[in-house]
């Protein structure tokens, strides 16, 4: 007769926040991984929206990270209103910037800085988000990951509208937590 054990799944919950100017895809990115969604309207998030999420991870010791995602405007004016609050108690962040606009890859060290200011040296995932729009590329994957390594940070190279890498990038800050965790 087999004995069997029973595995005892550890469950975590984490916020996760996901940084960037306007219009880099932020929200179309929570769409796209919660709902499975894309669309080509462009509404701008006022305040920010929260998001809950599940994700299993497998392995020998399984647990599951239920996930908090807050999703914040990115108009400068507003972020500097909104970051203390956003931040505090934040477990990771994805920092997303926009292939096609190259300002928004700068701008990033700034949301970078606040992140680690208000929450402390929590995990973060660099996110370039528009890879489907091939001919209007003005970052490139090289731009991405150097950027990338001098914050010591993994990166993923997303498109919200086709899907590529988003689960992916999801799963890598989720399995950064919970490493942390």
């Amino acid at each position: 007769m087999a004995v069997q054990q029973a595995v005892e799944s550890k469950v975590y919950r984490a916020k996760v926040c996901l940084v960037g100017e306007f219009a880099v895809g932020k929200t179309s990115l929570v769409n796209r991984y919660v709902r499975n969604v894309f669309h080509d309207r462009y509404f701008a998030t006022i305040g920010a929206k929260i998001t809950k999420a599940e994700v299993t991870q497998g392995g020998e010791d399984s647990s599951q990270l239920i996930m908090t995602i807050w999703d914040i405007m990115g108009e400068k004016g507003f972020r500097e209103l909104l970051k203390e609050a956003y931040f505090d108690g934040a477990n990771g962040a994805l920092a997303v910037c926009d292939l096609t606009r190259s300002d928004t890859l700068d701008e990033t060290e700034a949301w970078i800085s606040a992140i680690f200011r208000i929450a402390g040296r929590i995990p973060i995932v660099i996110v370039g988000n528009k890879t489907d729009l091939e001919d209007r590329i003005k970052i490139h994957e090289d731009d991405i990951a150097a950027f990338a390594k001098r914050h010591s940070c993994p990166y993923v190279i997303t498109s919200a509208k086709s899907g590529e890498n988003v689960q992916a990038a999801f799963k890598a800050i989720s399995k950064l937590i919970a490493k942390g965790s």
